[in-house]
């Protein structure tokens, strides 16, 4: 029998979709399943990109050129501007959504056993595409007492070597909800200019930012312009994760044109995914404002919820639309397949997405899941309902 490859053995099962078969399962069995453990908001996508899309009239869909359309990639440089980030539209590259962005950021600066440090726990799929890039992924853990707290520089320090090329982060951060602050973004600055590394900075969640804080781009930030690479994406912006239209910007040329290599090999991002992603920039304000309060509500709601349930904690998120909460069971893993395969609460259960596939560090975040409040709070009240009886009678409580 053929072999596989060390790569695909090695490649991580995704926290977030594993349990899909379960949660099929569930359903066939006539359960109606509440989805917290996945970032597809039920929000509305703008009507401008839905417009766009039934309006396109050409007779073919055609490949566009390597790097995106031209149209699209200057009016993504006055969005950036209009935000304070001054980039122009030959250091933006058009990806296949924001994970395509990633991998190609690493191929492009990482050789195989190269390192890169990443806070966790950190967006599952970043492992993903280490193992694809043949890159180590070297973690320093946060922690849920401090609201997962940018790490200290020291325990940075500790962990680079010859191999360290690069530094990854998600701001405001998927797990945790965390915002990082300008503060802990200087100290970060300071330590890849230092060591001379890249930092990757994933700001997909840019817009949702709440109680008054401020987001800060890495592209804001003077001395990292040939260091930084800026990760995005119009999935949770706009609300059509499916469209699959992403971005790389950065200012390094080098960088630009190397990725720009790997993007005439896959020869063109998404057609029609492009056509949705320039329409969605004409978005008005008041779409925003009104996504911006019902996220505000849901995490209002829901962090006081679960905070009400006994012996859970649910740290209170300063963007995104997620956070990872601590469970009073010995094995959050067993306990999210438990609610699908064994458990209802009039005929319904919930769906979490278990922690520790989140982390690097073996043995943590067991008793952790994250939480995506991307359902309306009718729905979220009934799925934290269901949360709290299930661990009345769940006979792994610890």
């Amino acid at each position: 029998m053929p072999v596989l490859s060390e790569r695909g053995v090695q490649m991580p099962a995704s926290p977030i979709r594993k349990l899909v078969p379960f949660a099929e399962a569930a359903k066939k069995k006539g359960k109606k399943v509440y989805h917290l453990n996945i970032g597809q908001p039920d929000i509305r996508t703008p009507e401008l990109s839905l417009a766009a899309i039934h309006a396109y009239s050409e007779k073919v869909i055609e490949y566009s050129h390597s790097a995106g359309n031209e149209s699209y990639r200057k009016k993504l440089a006055k969005y950036y501007q209009n935000i304070g980030i001054q980039v122009d539209h030959s250091q933006i590259m058009i990806t296949t959504g924001g994970s395509e962005a990633i991998l190609f950021a690493m191929l492009a600066t990482m050789n195989p056993g190269d390192e890169v440090i990443v806070p966790e726990p950190y967006y599952t799929n970043y492992h993903g595409f280490a193992v694809e890039a043949g890159v180590q992924v070297v973690p320093i853990t946060s922690s849920i007492e401090n609201g997962f707290a940018l790490p200290k520089i020291e325990d940075f320090e500790k962990v680079i070597t010859s191999r360290t090329k690069a530094i990854i982060i998600c701001n405001p951060n998927n797990p945790t909800g965390y915002l990082y602050s300008k503060d802990e973004l200087l100290e970060l600055k300071e330590l890849v200019l230092k060591h001379n590394l890249f930092i990757f900075a994933d700001e997909v969640y840019r817009e949702f930012v709440y109680d008054g804080n401020k987001h800060i781009s890495v592209l804001q930030m003077e001395g990292l312009e040939q260091n930084a690479v800026l990760i995005d994406s119009v999935s949770k912006r706009y609300s059509m994760c499916g469209v699959r239209t992403g971005a790389l910007i950065t200012r390094n040329s080098d960088v630009y044109n190397t990725v720009l290599k790997f993007g005439q090999a896959r020869l063109s991002p998404p057609s029609l995914g492009q056509v949705a992603g320039e329409a969605a920039i004409e978005t008005p304000d008041s779409y925003f404002n009104e996504v911006y309060q019902e996220y505000i509500n849901r995490r209002n709601f829901v962090i006081g919820a679960l905070n009400k349930i006994d012996g859970v904690y649910a740290p209170m998120p300063k963007g995104a639309f997620y956070t990872i909460i601590k469970l009073p069971v010995k094995n959050a893993e067993h306990f999210c397949q438990w609610l699908l395969e064994d458990f209802d609460y009039q005929n319904e259960t919930v769906m979490l997405a278990p922690a520790s596939g989140f982390y690097a560090t073996e043995g943590l975040g067991t008793d952790e899941a994250r939480i995506a409040y991307v359902l309306n709070i009718e729905d979220l009240g009934n799925a934290v309902k269901c949360l709290e009886e299930a661990l009345k009678v769940y006979p792994g409580r610890k």
